[in-house]
Parts: structure tokens; C-alpha cells; sequence
């Protein structure tokens, strides 16, 4: 019960099963994991579902699995899983520390990175690093299952293109680190923890180790826009350049230049924001590189020994 309303609670024991659930409750019924959001909804009426189809018991959405292509997470894997990772926290070091700016630890033991993502707002700490991995989601409704661009799954700040009363995404995927390849995270909040954040940052660099210069380059910024953001042109300006302080200096102030912030007056100003951004990209990206050099000379060790 809520308030009022009686809200059926059900547990699917199969993906299959749930979109079934999904599909019997003719839109009355949504998807759930951690619930850290569509409780609190629900509490306060935003939401009137006649039966939440909660799909924590699913046997194997609770894993994160690396393959040979591709890291994937399943829907019910939560932030604190994603943090206490070992893997995460050796290679893909964003995920783990976006996971670690998630609220209190009681926060993190819930909700998931699947519902983070599936909420739509555009400072999620959880949306904005799958942004910059490139990540997809396996979307699965009664017509079948597709893998989508995490980026094209956003409408406008809590708009989402996944509707839970019919879709549900059982995993998030990204490609599996190779190479020289490095990854950091960039916050800033009036704490450092159980606040809105100002902004975020994520960014992912690959370097050519041969020629010592940038081959790839993701920055993803939140929340500067309606939707988690990339910065496409200091990305395409990073390519082939040798890094360097001026290096990413520039590319933070196109980073900059790209962003279009609003004011906020349960974060910050607009003035205030766009002035942050240059130096919260560039401390990224240097990081970011710093970590790809590392990863480079460990392969080298692997390789001579």
C-alpha cells in the first residue's frame, strides 16, 4: 500500500517473465530495482502504478561480466558493487568513482546504475559516465531485445526514451579496455558527498603509445544541457595531439564554449559554472592520460616478460 493506493509488489523470476508482467498490466504496472527514485515518487503522487515489478531476483542481473569486447552490468548491479569492484577500480576507474559520488552508502547499496541511467537527468553522476564510455543498454519489451546508444536514450532533464511501463533495460555494456587507455571522474558539489552536484565530469582517453599522441578522446559534462552532454569539439581537438597542460587547457575551453549551463539556484550560477568548467576538464584529462600512460607501461612489462 501507498497511502491510499494498493500497489501489488511482484518479484519475476526471469526477463521474460517481467515483461509479461509488464505487458498483463496494460501500463499499470512498472519496472523497479532499487527504488531509491520511484518510491519517494510515489510517496509524494507523481506516480500511480497498480503493481511494481521489481527485478532484483533475476538471476544474473546482479553480475558484472567482462568479456573479450565488452564490460556488461546487469540491472540489478548497484553503485556500491560498482565501486567495490576490483576490476572497475584497476581499469575503468570513472565508473567506480562516479559510483562513489552517489549519495550516502545506503544510497549506493540500492539503487543501480540501470536506474540511475533510466531517470534521465542530466547531472545523474551514473548517466554522465556511461556518456562518456559509450555505453549501451539492452532494451527488452514484447517485441524482442536491441542494444542502444546510453546517449540517445535521453528526452530532456527526467524525460527518458525507456518507458518502464513496457520496456526494461536489463544491462548496461561498454567497450572493454585495451591498450594504452585511461578514464577519470570530476565532481563538484558544496560537499563532497549527499548533494546536487555543480557539475560532473567524465572522460576517457586512449593514447597512441608509438607516436605518443591522443588517438581517442570522450568528455562528457553534467549538467551544462538539458540531456548529460559530450563536448565534441575539444574531443575532435584532442586527436592526434600530444598531451600536454596547453593541450588540455585548450580542450577545456572548448569544453567550456559548448556548454550551456543555466542558473540554478540549488546548485549554482550559470557565471559560476562556466568559469569551473575549464579547470574540472583539464585536471580530468590530465588524469585521464596519466592513467593511459600507466596502462601502457604495464602492457609493455606483460609483453617483455
Amino acid at each position: 500500500m501507498v497511502g491510499m493506493q494498493r500497489v501489488d509488489y511482484v518479484f519475476p523470476g526471469s526477463v521474460e517473465e517481467a515483461v509479461g508482467m509488464l505487458e498483463d498490466g496494460k501500463a499499470g504496472a512498472r519496472i523497479v530495482a532499487g527504488g531509491t527514485d520511484v518510491l519517494p515518487d510515489l510517496r509524494k503522487g507523481r506516480l500511480g502504478p497498480c503493481m511494481l515489478v521489481d527485478v532484483t531476483r533475476i538471476p544474473g542481473l546482479d553480475r558484472i561480466v567482462v568479456t573479450d569486447e565488452h564490460v556488461e552490468v546487469g540491472a540489478a548491479v548497484t553503485f556500491a558493487a560498482l565501486k567495490a569492484s576490483p576490476y572497475l577500480r584497476q581499469h575503468v576507474h570513472a565508473l567506480a568513482d562516479a559510483a562513489a559520488s552517489v549519495g550516502a552508502q545506503a544510497i549506493q547499496n540500492a539503487a543501480t546504475w540501470v536506474g540511475n541511467i533510466v531517470q534521465a537527468m542530466p547531472a545523474a553522476d551514473g548517466a554522465v559516465v556511461a556518456v562518456a564510455l559509450g555505453a549501451e543498454a539492452r532494451v527488452v519489451d514484447a517485441a524482442g531485445a536491441a542494444w542502444r546508444a546510453v546517449e540517445t536514450l535521453f528526452r530532456g532533464p527526467g524525460r527518458s526514451e525507456i518507458d518502464p511501463t513496457r520496456q526494461f533495460v536489463t544491462h548496461v555494456r561498454f567497450p572493454r579496455p585495451a591498450g594504452a587507455w585511461g578514464t577519470a571522474w570530476g565532481r563538484i558539489g558544496r560537499r563532497p558527498s549527499l548533494v546536487l552536484p555543480i557539475l560532473n565530469c567524465a572522460v576517457v582517453v586512449g593514447l597512441d603509445a608509438k607516436r605518443a599522441v591522443i588517438d581517442s578522446a570522450a568528455i562528457a559534462l553534467g549538467p551544462v544541457a538539458p540531456c548529460p552532454m559530450r563536448a565534441c569539439a575539444a574531443e575532435a581537438f584532442l586527436v592526434g595531439q600530444t598531451p600536454g597542460p596547453e593541450v588540455f587547457a585548450h580542450a577545456a575551453e572548448l569544453a567550456r564554449d559548448e556548454s550551456n549551463p543555466r542558473d540554478s539556484p540549488m546548485r549554482a550560477s550559470r557565471a559560476y559554472r562556466l568559469e569551473v568548467i575549464p579547470p574540472l576538464v583539464s585536471d580530468a584529462l590530465g588524469l585521464a592520460v596519466a592513467r593511459a600512460i600507466k596502462s601502457s607501461h604495464e602492457l609493455t612489462q606483460i609483453n617483455t616478460n
